[in-house]
């Protein structure tokens, strides 16, 4: 090895042992009130620990990742399996986009067809009149942000109410969890919608 490439191996192996520093402490979200992120690297940076609670993760499985995924359906269909947990965005020829969700509680479960009949940036939010009959400390208006529950994105679903968002409680994902509305990570919530056109056809099973 000649003594340039080595000088250059050094310089890249300093460069690297400052940046992990600095990636060990970062936090893409905000943990919900007496959780902290744990030592070290987070996995997917979203485990968390509680001094009362084991260690909570992100399931790997909910990453984000091509699968193969058999369907009649063209590519840019959005196709929700709700028991599984799954959104698929169908690529064609045998593959899909699979992300992680989170999905209704009991009682607030539905499925159906629809169209993306709109889609925005860190969109505000006004909890509908049955919303607010169980939970009157909730604002009326709530404008997009980082505490905005619909997170960095979201697809609107024909004229119904319910969307396809992001979150600002990202270790939810996996659960049942919402008033119906299809839950996922901002970073995925992200790149769904810049795939996603509107008018896409979106199967909720």
């Amino acid at each position: 090895m000649s003594r340039w490439i080595r000088a250059a191996f050094l310089a890249t192996a300093l460069v690297a042992a400052s940046l992990s520093p600095a990636l060990a402490g970062s936090n893409l979200f905000a943990p919900p009130p007496g959780i902290t992120l744990t030592s070290g690297t987070p996995l997917n940076f979203l485990q968390l620990r509680s001094s009362t609670t084991k260690k909570v993760r992100l399931d790997p499985k909910f990453m984000r990742q091509v699968v193969p995924f058999k369907t009649e359906q063209a590519a840019g269909t959005i196709v929700v399996n709700t028991g599984e947990k799954f959104l698929y965005l169908v690529l064609g020829k045998g593959k899909a986009l699979r992300y992680g969700i989170g999905t209704a509680k009991e009682g607030f479960e539905w499925s159906g067809t629809h169209k993306v009949s709109r889609k925005a940036e860190w969109p505000g939010w006004t909890p509908p009149a049955e919303m607010k009959q169980r939970r009157p400390d909730l604002p009326d208006y709530m404008p997009g942000g980082v505490k905005n529950p619909l997170g960095a994105r979201a697809l609107y679903l024909g004229s119904t109410l319910y969307r396809i968002h992001g979150t600002n409680e990202p270790w939810t994902i996996g659960g049942d969890v919402s008033s119906g509305c299809i839950r996922m990570v901002n970073d995925d919530v992200i790149d769904l919608y810049e795939r996603v056109k509107i008018g896409a056809k979106v199967i909720v099973l």
